[in-house]
């Protein structure tokens, strides 16, 4: 038997102040799964996380979160239903050190496992344990962003929102970061993650949404848009992506 949707947008309509960016998108995410969201700068992809996170000015359509419609929630009611974003670019405290960073993760948190938790973030990022004392912004880029993602996930999200998660990283790090993505879902957690790298996104992700002027272009499973002729011309570099296996 299929699982029920973890997530439901029907018709979304969201934008900044007078801007309109999102033009009715429409899209479904089920649990434990992998989704990568790609298309040209300024195609809405970043703006969808944020809409689902709360950070956006909601308009129209519907968001339906585990069957509760979260569209008008605001941020703090939609991360405590569930739901963390690590949003582009650098988001921890440099001047902190990396444990004072774990910290800061659970800060909302007022339950008896936090202690468990934040140790289980170390079992689990021994990078995190080798450097615990070490300031954030310190960290190497790819180290950052791997901490960036055990903060959000000290929140024990059902969804987990990257946005661009291997942006200026180098081919290790990045490697390293979409191995715990889908070790993350692996383990249950349900990824939707924006991707500059669309190859890559797309080899790991069970589905693909293409997004381009605000809507919704295509939405497959990941391999099946990746191997998209059109995809590949548009995104994938062309020829030479066409050549690729």
């Amino acid at each position: 038997m299929t699982a029920a949707p973890l997530l439901e947008v029907h018709a979304l309509e969201a934008g900044y102040g007078g801007l309109q960016v999102l033009h009715g998108v429409s899209a479904t995410i089920r649990p434990g799964t992998i989704t990568c969201a790609i298309g040209p700068n300024g195609a809405g992809k970043s703006t969808f996380l944020r809409a689902l996170a709360g950070l956006v000015g909601w308009r129209r359509g519907t968001i339906r979160f585990r069957g509760e419609d979260i569209a008008a929630c605001a941020p703090g009611a939609v991360l405590a239903r569930g739901i963390s974003l690590v949003p582009q670019g650098r988001c921890n405290f440099p001047l902190m050190t990396v444990r004072e960073n774990l910290e800061m993760g659970a800060y909302t948190r007022r339950d008896a496992r936090v202690a468990e938790d934040l140790a289980a973030a170390e079992a689990r990022f021994p990078l995190l344990q080798r450097r615990r004392r070490v300031l954030a912004g310190n960290l190497s880029g790819g180290e950052q962003q791997i901490l960036e993602m055990a903060m959000a996930l000290l929140l024990r999200p059902a969804l987990l929102l990257l946005d661009e998660p291997s942006l200026g990283l180098a081919p290790g790090p990045m490697m390293q970061v979409f191995a715990e993505v889908r070790r993350l879902a692996a383990e249950g957690t349900t990824v939707l993650m924006v991707e500059q790298n669309a190859r890559s996104g797309l080899e790991i992700s069970d589905q693909a949404l293409v997004f381009e002027l605000g809507r919704l272009r295509l939405a497959g499973a990941g391999r099946e848009i990746l191997a998209d002729p059109e995809v590949r011309r548009l995104y994938l570099g062309g020829r030479r992506a066409e050549a690729a296996p």
